[in-house]
């Protein structure tokens, strides 16, 4: 987290301003960026980096064309400008609370015993990774790349047994470790190598923190892993990296980035004779995004594309290793779930319900996602028992991974259900939600 001081913390005048206060108290954003732009000389592009949102995202708050409704995004805003918590109505912000005051220890002798060579101070100290790298000189070998490889596969594995927030330092340090290693080789395939799983191992990590909802971090890597893939000229993995940019903008609100980032990995594909099963889970990342923009007829579009370069992919040799998890399953479980975006539950539930059916017990999180969205079916269709039930096994799910979005969406599903919050099943939902998060 930033320090709280730094050059985008807001003037303590502006802070207390009756007008500032107003719209804080207000949360009317449109407000608060134009006197933060204003009276602190913060312009929208930057309000957008410090907090987490596109520029144009950040243009249509200004214009008053987008409200901001969801609790984790004003919290990125009171964070990002540093507006204290109280002024935003929520709680006191990490970064308020004055860190514990450090005892120093005493001073040491001005003679050390000549057997005990100390460095002078913390900086000069190795960093582990320096050690680590002149130990093993940077040997590249065909078996490194297979062991990364080997890792990247684990990884993926757990992730969608145990959820991705878990995994984050382990990829994050199989990152730096494979960019030490791309810096001491030189011989020019095992290097493409390293540059290509560099670029798995920056996707994964972006992946890890999407699940985790820290979404500025996950653009970071992501943006790591289009650099490691255009070095290696990897057109199709950098289409993969923008549609896993998309279903992020997808989740964050903004289904106009979604769409367009859907669109621009179709295009990027399409440069080198994409395989089938690409463009399928392409469209349909596309559908997610034409989904949330309400826009049935061209969701229904994208959902007919993906269904036939799906039928066209059975007729074709291995798809890339990181588009197989997209089968037949998926394809059902997908297209329901953009069809219960669009409202359409009664379409959308018995392909929710096989998809779960198919689904392997060990994909825990993805049947947690599957188990809550047809749960949503079911409440819009008005089966309120058959809803909470369904969800319970969601909740069931939930507490055996470890992924803040899989929690976030029991928590909306939780909102769904507050017009019915006096009925019998909905208060036995509460209860269990409450001991499953205790």
């Amino acid at each position: 987290m930033p320090s709280s001081k730094g050059p985008h913390e807001l003037p303590v005048a502006l802070l207390r301003d009756p007008e500032m206060v107003r719209a804080c108290r207000a949360r009317d954003f449109s407000l608060i960026f134009r006197l933060v732009q204003r009276r602190a000389g913060i312009y929208p592009s930057r309000i957008a980096a410090l907090c987490g949102m596109t520029p144009s995202r950040v243009g249509e708050i200004i214009s008053g064309r987008r409200k901001l409704a969801h609790i984790e995004v004003i919290e990125r805003v009171a964070d990002g400008l540093r507006i204290p918590g109280a002024m935003l109505g929520l709680a006191h912000r990490a970064w308020e609370i004055p860190p514990r005051a450090v005892v120093a220890e005493p001073e040491r002798s001005a003679i050390a015993p000549a057997n005990r060579a100390q460095p002078s101070s913390q900086s000069e100290r190795p960093r582990q990774d320096d050690v680590l790298a002149l130990v093993d000189e940077g040997r590249v070998t065909r078996s490194t790349l297979a062991a990364l490889q080997s890792s990247i596969e684990d990884y993926w594995k757990r992730d969608d047994q145990h959820g991705g927030a878990g995994l984050r330092p382990a990829v994050v340090g199989q990152f730096r470790h494979a960019q030490l290693l791309i810096g001491t080789t030189t011989e020019g395939s095992l290097k493409r190598g390293l540059q290509s799983l560099a670029a798995e191992l920056a996707r994964l990590a972006g992946w890890a923190y999407f699940d985790a909802r820290q979404y500025s971090t996950a653009r970071s890597y992501f943006s790591q892993a289009l650099r490691l893939a255009k070095d290696v000229s990897d057109r199709q993995f950098i289409a993969n990296v923008l549609s896993c940019m998309s279903l992020q903008a997808t989740y964050d609100g903004d289904p106009n980035d979604a769409a367009a980032l859907a669109c621009a990995a179709q295009d990027t594909a399409r440069d080198t004779a994409p395989s089938a099963l690409v463009m399928s889970m392409l469209h349909m990342r596309e559908a997610f995004a034409h989904a949330s923009l309400r826009d049935p007829a061209a969701c229904h579009k994208a959902i007919a594309k993906a269904h036939s370069k799906f039928e066209q992919a059975a007729g074709e040799g291995p798809a890339p290793q990181w588009v197989r998890y997209f089968d037949e399953t998926k394809l059902i479980v997908d297209t329901g779930i953009a069809l219960a975006q669009l409202g359409e539950a009664q379409r959308a539930e018995p392909l929710i319900a096989e998809g779960l059916r198919r689904e392997k017990g060990t994909q825990r999180r993805g049947r947690a996602f599957h188990a809550l969205w047809l749960a949503t079916t079911q409440l819009q269709q008005g089966a309120l028992d058959q809803a909470c039930d369904t969800a319970s096994i969601a909740l069931d799910l939930a507490t055996h991974v470890d992924s803040p979005r899989v929690a976030g969406h029991v928590r909306e599903f939780h909102t769904r259900l507050q017009p019915h919050a006096r009925e019998t099943p909905v208060i036995a939902f509460e209860a269990r939600m409450r001991e499953a998060f205790a």
